[in-house]
């Protein structure tokens, strides 16, 4: 479903049997494409919450979000501005409740130009909001003690929340919801800039950051014989890890957060960014603009990152354990990929 714009549009619900007591979240685009999860201990809110940072992080691009929980809505139009000025407490001085889910959706929100909101009454007979209601209460059934496997839809759907699948199960589901990501077991680089590799030129730093990024691609390859790399040939690490994949003769794509994200680069290093793109086995551009400043250039980066992190089986992140920018995303990758994550350092 999209919004004028062409912004996708996705319902977000959260159910919960006791309060707190076992709950469940969802998101949905369409019948054929949601996600859904739940715990056997939770709140209501929590699970609203929840619903609505999954969609966020799933779905990377121009993202229209539609919610009935007031609870929600008021934490982000209004609530949120003076718990962030209070340190995350209230007018009370009380903690805020639910900060571990607050805090990341605020940033995410605030991070997001192309990000906007609706809201729909709960239980008014709007055919998407009845969809994630249903989704949310089959995993809030599945997880009271002694729940059932979860049921077919009533529409007979057979969409599967990822989280109830076995890991290929989860990679084929992932593909089959976003036809961008492509086939194989996929690797992707990320790490640090230019001068924190030794600088813009070629140098020993550089130099032995691609040896060795060879080396862990060969040793993969032959775990995995369809190993496919990723990369989004950013200035840093990312272009060494292309050209550590064309030495191991392993196939990358190229993953775009806009087109032509080298066009502010030095000759040079647009004429190396052209060739690697051109000896790349395929090229995915997210976005289909480019950013009107710096700031939504990085925006962009960042929904990218998010995008990569979801779509890998595997990631190598060139860092020296003290760029906050990578402790980031190092965050991020550890919680969607765990002991799958390599840390590399240059």
């Amino acid at each position: 479903m999209t919004a004028d714009g062409g912004a996708i549009v996705v319902y977000t619900d959260g159910a919960c049997s006791g309060n707190p007591g076992p709950g469940g979240w969802a998101w949905a685009e369409s019948p054929e494409r949601s996600d859904s999860g739940g715990s056997v201990d939770t709140t209501n809110n929590r699970m609203e919450l929840l619903a609505v940072l999954e969609a966020i992080r799933a779905n990377p691009g121009p993202l229209h979000v539609v919610t009935d929980s007031t609870y929600v809505k008021h934490g982000i139009e209004q609530w949120s501005h003076a718990w962030e000025r209070n340190g995350w407490k209230t007018k009370d001085r009380k903690d805020v409740k639910n900060r571990d889910l607050w805090e990341p959706l605020v940033h995410a929100v605030r991070a997001r130009s192309d990000l906007t909101f609706g809201w729909v009454k709960g239980h008014s007979g709007d055919r998407m909001n009845d969809l994630v209601d249903e989704l949310a209460c089959r995993q809030r059934d599945a997880h009271r003690p002694g729940g059932t496997p979860l049921a077919p839809l009533a529409d007979g759907s057979t969409a599967a929340p990822l989280r109830a699948l076995s890991p290929d199960e989860q990679r084929a589901e992932r593909r089959r919801r976003d036809s961008r990501i492509p086939d194989g077991h996929l690797l992707a680089v990320f790490g640090h800039q230019p001068p924190e590799l030794g600088g813009w030129d070629a140098n020993p730093t550089a130099d032995d950051v691609r040896r060795r990024l060879r080396e862990i691609l060969e040793a993969k390859h032959q775990l995995h014989p369809d190993l496919v790399v990723l990369s989004g040939l950013r200035l840093g690490a990312e272009l060494p890890g292309a050209e550590a994949a064309v030495g191991a003769d392993v196939p990358f794509v190229a993953v775009l957060p806009y087109p032509e994200p080298e066009k502010r680069w030095p000759p040079a290093a647009q004429a190396r960014f052209r060739d690697l793109a051109a000896r790349a086995k395929g090229v995915v551009t997210l976005e289909r603009k480019q950013p009107v400043d710096g700031a939504a250039a990085a925006k962009a980066l960042a929904r990218r990152d998010a995008w990569l992190a979801r779509a890998a089986d595997e990631a190598v992140l060139v860092w020296d354990g003290d760029d906050p920018r990578l402790a980031r995303l190092q965050r991020t990758l550890d919680e969607q990929l765990g002991p799958d994550l390599w840390v590399l350092e240059p």
